[in-house]
């Protein structure tokens, strides 16, 4: 948990230097990130949204995902969070986005999807990056994993950002 917070109040100092605001788009974390993110004090100055999207028709609804991207790839696929990224970016006008969709267990899984299976995405502006992860341990683990793992993520892109403007 502290490592967590730690990495959520360096976000925030990043954004505040770029001046940038920051939107979740969260399925298998239900809220965690936006959790962590609005644990710090000050967080609505870069904060923008938080959208917990756990069925795929409010993926849809909330987010344009298209619903043809479910019956193909489902909803843990590269596809699904990158649609999750723009979605949120959209709809929140923020710079900076990430998103989620796994199989935190304990069941739920598959043998392609195995339960740990995770994607995750972030945006930046017009960029979108995507990954796979398989997370290890109970369905509390994986989900702190994935926190973890977001926020690391949005640290990479907005220190990619500041170093830009020099």
């Amino acid at each position: 948990m502290k490592e967590i917070t730690q990495l959520a109040a360096e976000l925030g100092r990043r954004l505040q230097l770029l001046n940038s605001h920051v939107t979740t788009a969260e399925s298998c974390t239900g809220g965690g990130i936006a959790e962590a993110i609005t644990r710090i004090p000050g967080s609505s100055a870069w904060f923008e949204a938080g959208y917990v999207t756990y069925s795929n028709r409010q993926k849809t609804q909330q987010l344009n995902v298209p619903t043809e991207l479910f019956g193909t790839v489902g909803a843990v696929s590269r596809e699904v969070v990158e649609a999750m990224v723009r979605g949120a970016q959209e709809k929140s006008l923020a710079r900076f986005a990430v998103a989620v969709s796994g199989v935190a267990g304990p069941d739920g899984g598959s043998p392609n999807k195995p339960v740990g299976t995770v994607w995750l995405a972030w945006g930046v502006g017009d960029q979108v990056s995507s990954e796979v992860q398989h997370f290890p341990g109970n369905r509390d683990d994986v989900r702190r994993q994935t926190v973890k793992a977001a926020l690391e993520g949005l640290l990479r892109l907005a220190a990619r950002e500041i170093e830009n403007q020099g």
